[in-house]
């Protein structure tokens, strides 16, 4: 069956595509490899094989940062480069890690191990069990992805013997599967597996959480939390805190509501469910002897009003008592938002973003009450903090970069901070911090990446388009700009510009209270800005640059005005002179594939180009694929009237015959288990059709992310940067 001539896919024609949703089907699988064939011959030009040996080098550059997280005496850092391209797990100590050349023990071999099971393993993490004072860390469970979909195995590993613990020795093991296994004790673990239909929800997630014991059989796991099978999802885990042991359990209704619960045991040894009462919509987090809460709409908690996007913390033992007073850490204002919460052993660090610029603050209890102090002042750029040892130690990880300027990683102790704080005798403080000096922490240069790309002459500047209901729009734009006199990042401005208008791409996501906050732009620059491409990143709604409700503001019905945000952003560089249409084109991956789509469908005449990755774009069948039915808190429903304004935005219910389109350019992967392949396939099946000119190209591994290695990760962008040079001009 084919398309009407006048209107793309309506609700009275039958899906013609359908079988492409076959994800290894003969017939499909034979349709993406001509389809990669087509796409292949046209973008592997003269030069494809330079710009994918330099993006190459980038991926699997050997003096790239290694990220490490602190178990004992030891760091651990997972790491890929040429000669390890699935990577390999490690460790060293503090003392070797400063140094130039640190001496790694090599733990875990994946490529060997890939080679060995004839399965092409991906890293999705590694979980350590804290021994008992005294005793060596021995015991971890890995988590490995086959080809990098979300569905993985969890296998125990001996940290001493540097081999796995085989479930004949005992060893604990979850067959593939979404889920996970994480420590109570060296003989028992939490259990989520999504074994067997009654064992998942409609999303594909587990929906029983389990306590397994070693040496019992997986089938006998004791069941200790649920949800019903059309919520999320469900979990458990254990802190080991001394003094604070508990054991914590979450329902995850929908992907924004959720219940904690403390899970008690009694004196028969059943498990009895004790729920922290605040609204679902509020995120609850649990810290030695606090609980905090961070609501998503204005809620009264224990007599105290919080306005959604703030945080407030109270003592775990009053709040469960009916007699908390709660201490509001944080407020958002018309520019601020709360992008993140980091704890130490009794220091809380909030990461804030004010007009999407980072800043700092530390909170902790004093001699007199709360104090608080900003840290982190000398550190620019966009702040990545996380705890050493959230148990033992007031140290940071703080990773600080910019578009234009690579990672520098620090080392912070706040205790000299704290210590100074309690000897000056400070009385209580207000959470706002506004004029308070501040602190005096400890901080440490540990490691600084090397520049990637030759960023002479460019400039990062942060401009505002105009939406149509009149809102102000950020976005950032990054390179050689047509008559920009703006400062860039330190170091990188020379003054000197373009004079005339240059390719542009435009970048955007808006969902899922997700920012898009600067971020070194090592391959892009390399593949895009270095020869001379602009690149403009869009803050539109959706997103979470000023809090839950800039989210909100984008939900369901108002979906439509993040495609609106995003449409004045491209108006805007076309006026103000940095680009023309012709040289304009737009990308985005997962739910900013479904933004490309509807870029693509609702304003084709704004684009020269549209590339649309992992997308989402059959929203009438979204929530019947794969992780679908999680997303219906975004998106709405489609089974039911929500598919009224759903469809406005579905692009490939949008689609029509008398419709010019731009060139456009879709990518997905076979192993894709969160967003349905089908999505892209149908879509460019139907462009063809219509006579579009569409490129497609299927990685046949590499999940959601759409690259397992970095060669693969080579490959897609080089595919991808030579498709924006040859349709916007090289």
């Amino acid at each position: 069956m084919t398309f009407p001539a006048a209107a793309g896919l309506t609700d009275t024609v039958a899906d013609p595509y359908l079988w492409l949703e076959d994800v290894a089907g003969e017939e499909a699988l034979a349709w993406v490899k001509e389809r990669n064939r087509r796409a292949e011959s046209q973008l592997r030009d003269d030069r494809y094989d330079a710009l994918h040996s330099e993006l190459r080098g980038i991926f699997e550059a050997s003096d790239r940062i290694p990220m490490v997280v602190r178990r004992g005496e030891h760091l651990y850092n997972f790491w890929t480069d040429a000669e390890h391209p699935q990577g390999i797990w490690r460790r060293t100590t503090l003392d070797s890690y400063r140094s130039e050349s640190p001496d790694w023990e090599i733990l875990l071999d994946l490529d060997q191990l890939s080679v060995q099971e004839g399965t092409t393993w991906v890293w999705h993490g590694a979980q350590v069990l804290r021994p008992a004072p005294g005793d060596p860390y021995r015991w971890a469970l890995i988590s490995l992805s086959p080809g990098g979909s979300d569905a993985d195995v969890t296998r125990e590993f001996d940290l001493l013997t540097r081999s796995f613990v085989e479930p004949a020795e005992g060893g604990f093991f979850k067959p593939q599967g979404k889920g996970s296994l994480s420590w109570i004790d060296e003989d028992s673990v939490y259990l989520t597996h999504d074994a067997g239909d009654d064992a998942v929800t409609t999303s594909g997630y587990p929906r029983v959480a389990q306590l397994w014991r070693r040496g019992e059989a997986l089938e006998s796991a004791e069941p200790v939390l649920s949800v019903a099978q059309d919520e999320l999802t469900v979990g458990a885990g254990y802190d080991d805190t001394p003094g604070h042991e508990r054991h914590v359990g979450v329902r995850a209704l929908g992907f924004y509501d959720s219940e904690t619960y403390l899970i008690e045991t009694d004196d028969d040894g059943v498990h009895q469910l004790r729920r922290i009462e605040v609204p679902t919509d509020v995120r609850v987090s649990l810290h030695r002897d606090l609980v905090m809460f961070s609501p998503r709409g204005d809620v009264t908690i224990a007599g105290t009003a919080l306005p959604g996007g703030s945080l407030a913390v109270a003592e775990i033992k009053d709040f469960l008592a009916g007699t908390a007073e709660l201490r509001v850490l944080f407020a958002p204002t018309e520019s601020m938002s709360l992008r993140d919460v980091t704890v130490t052993r009794d220091t809380i660090v909030l990461t804030i973003m004010d007009t999407v610029v980072d800043r700092a603050e530390a909170h902790w209890r004093g001699s007199r009450g709360w104090v608080s102090r900003p840290v982190l002042t000398d550190v620019g750029g966009t702040l990545s903090i996380s705890a050493v040892d959230s148990r033992d130690s007031e140290e940071l990880w703080v990773t600080a970069n910019g578009f234009l300027t690579p990672a520098s990683l620090y080392l912070v102790d706040l205790e000299p901070m704290r210590a100074a704080e309690s000897a000056a005798g400070t009385s209580s403080h207000r959470g706002a911090v506004s004029g308070e000096e501040p602190g005096t922490e400890d901080m440490t240069l540990l490691k600084r990446a090397p520049e990637r790309f030759d960023a002479t002459g460019m400039s990062v500047t942060q401009r505002f388009a105009t939406s149509a209901d009149g809102t102000s729009i950020p976005y950032f734009l990054i390179g050689k700009v047509a008559g920009s006199a703006a400062a860039g990042d330190a170091g990188h401005d020379d003054g000197s510009a373009l004079d005339q208008p240059a390719p542009t791409v435009l970048y955007g996501y808006g969902g899922f209270e997700i920012s898009m906050t600067p971020g070194y732009l090592g391959a892009v620059g390399k593949a895009w800005l270095e020869p001379g491409g602009v690149l403009a990143i869009a803050n539109i709604r959706g997103g979470g640059e000023f809090g839950p409700s800039w989210h909100r503001a984008a939900l369901k019905e108002n979906r439509h005005r993040a495609y609106e945000d995003f449409a004045a952003v491209a108006r805007d560089l076309v006026a103000t002179g940095v680009t023309t249409v012709s040289r304009l084109a737009c990308r985005g991956g997962s739910n900013g594939g479904l933004l490309t789509g509807n870029m693509l469908t609702q304003y084709p005449e704004l684009f020269g180009a549209v590339v649309i990755q992992v997308p989402l774009l059959d929203m009438k069948r979204f929530a019947e694929l794969l992780a679908g039915a999680s997303w219906r808190a975004e998106y709405g429903d489609p089974a039911t009237d929500d598919w009224d304004f759903i469809r406005t935005f579905s692009p490939y219910h949008l689609l029509r015959g008398d419709q010019q389109y731009p060139p456009v350019l879709l990518t997905t992967s076979t192993r894709d288990d969160r967003v349905h392949p089908g999505h892209a396939r149908k879509m460019t099946a139907a462009l063809e059709e219509l006579g579009a000119e569409v490129q497609y190209w299927e990685n046949t591994e590499g999940g959601h992310g759409g690259a397992a290695n970095p060669e693969q990760q080579a490959t897609m962008n080089a595919l991808l940067y030579r498709y924006l040079w040859q349709r916007l001009g090289d």
